[in-house]
């Protein structure tokens, strides 16, 4: 099934019949009966029904269809909160990126290909921040901003980013408790300007404090941000650290945190777990390469090993030259993408349970010819699915 691609029955095409139906028991369901099934609960179950089973239901009827504008549905939804987050990834094929992403719901183990929104074809887009079940998107010049719900396909173009062209920065993306968003844009220089959804548009409060040391090093489109207490965090170096910045109050502070050893920076990524500042990268000694998890105490502001990918699957990767890997996802749950010349391994990594699991390729069928096309997992982000987040 592809969620994006589900096509909504028009009135009058799926007419309900008024003959009983059997359930699973092998009883009859006679409609009425269940027509007088009372709404408010009706909606309080569809509302914990799995984001698969939901889209099912909404090409029964018309009126399942428009479930979506519903506020008391809107409401319920926004009181259950699904366990793991789903994935959102750029796919590629033979080196092609492809012209839609690939969806990952872990609950399921199952990959999804919706069909995104009809962004400008010609401005290359990446996934760089999430909040509250929206995906943030933006180009290469970091001036075209994009916000899009993934499951219900809605996006909204924002205004664009005053002030030059960046050609690097950081953004971060946090939910306000009034429902609406905020979106930091940092660049290299200590500049950086805030998108508020609830006037839509930007400010720019200035520079960083001189304490900081400039230009920031940061690792384009890769550099993640992580959220919380009302804080947001991202990587720095030179010197390595981190930066925080509080959205409330405008706050930078800055923290020097020597970099763990025999660490590749090439995607690594902070990552966050029940308050607790985590990394994750990938570790090279001699011909091997493993992925460590870090976490950093904050008594001491340093890096402490603990946890790494078991070693049998760290073997797949010895004697590989240039291994890379991405890091989709830095809450709770991380999928990390390790790619070599000739191979693409995917896993996630529970840091509470600290459960490593491998997963499955994201396979394309293509309706033409019947064969199913392997993607490769390029990059991308975690997000909460949300049926009735608005961007």
């Amino acid at each position: 099934m592809r969620l994006g691609n589900i096509k909504m029955v028009e009135s009058g095409k799926a007419r309900a019949s008024k003959r009983g139906r059997k359930g699973r028991s092998g009883e009859i369901m006679e409609g009425e009966i269940w027509k007088d099934f009372p709404e408010d609960l009706f909606e309080a179950v569809i509302a914990r029904v799995s984001i698969a089973t939901f889209f099912r239901f909404r090409s029964v009827c018309r009126k399942w269809n428009s479930l979506l504008t519903s506020q008391t549905f809107s409401q319920l939804c926004g009181q259950v909160k699904h366990a793991k987050p789903w994935f959102y990834a750029i796919t590629k094929r033979k080196g092609v990126f492809m012209g839609t992403g690939s969806m990952y719901d872990p609950s399921s183990n199952k990959w999804y290909h919706p069909t995104m929104p009809a962004l400008p074809s010609k401005v290359i887009k990446s996934p760089v921040a999430s909040a509250g079940g929206l995906i943030c998107f933006v180009d290469f010049s970091y001036r075209s901003f994009y916000v899009c719900n993934p499951l219900t396909r809605s996006f909204k173009e924002l205004p664009a980013r005053p002030g030059p062209v960046w050609l690097r920065a950081v953004v971060g993306m946090t939910q306000m408790q009034n429902g609406g968003y905020k979106i930091l844009c940092v660049g290299i220089h200590g500049d950086y300007q805030v998108y508020d959804s609830a006037n839509n548009s930007w400010i720019s409060p200035g520079s960083m404090p001189p304490s900081i040391k400039l230009p920031l090093a940061l690792t384009v489109f890769t550099c993640r941000e992580v959220a919380t207490e009302g804080r947001l965090y991202f990587m720095w170096s030179d010197p390595h650290g981190i930066l925080s910045y509080e959205v409330n109050t405008g706050m930078w502070r800055q923290y020097v945190v020597p970099a763990p050893p025999h660490m590749c920076w090439s995607g690594h990524t902070v990552a966050e777990s029940g308050g607790r500042i985590m990394l994750v990268g990938l570790r090279k000694e001699d011909a091997a390469s493993c992925v460590c998890i870090w976490e950093l105490e904050m008594t001491t502001l340093q890096w402490k090993e603990v946890d790494r990918m078991p070693n049998e699957w760290c073997l797949e990767f010895r004697g590989k030259k240039c291994v890379t890997m991405h890091c989709l996802g830095n809450e709770a749950l991380l999928m990390l993408s390790l790619r070599s010349s000739y191979m693409n391994r995917l896993f996630t990594y529970d840091l509470s349970t600290r459960e490593w699991l491998k997963l499955p390729g994201s396979v394309l069928p293509n309706t033409c010819t019947g064969r199913r096309k392997t993607l490769w997992v390029a990059y991308g982000i975690a997000f909460h699915p949300c049926l009735t987040a608005i961007p």
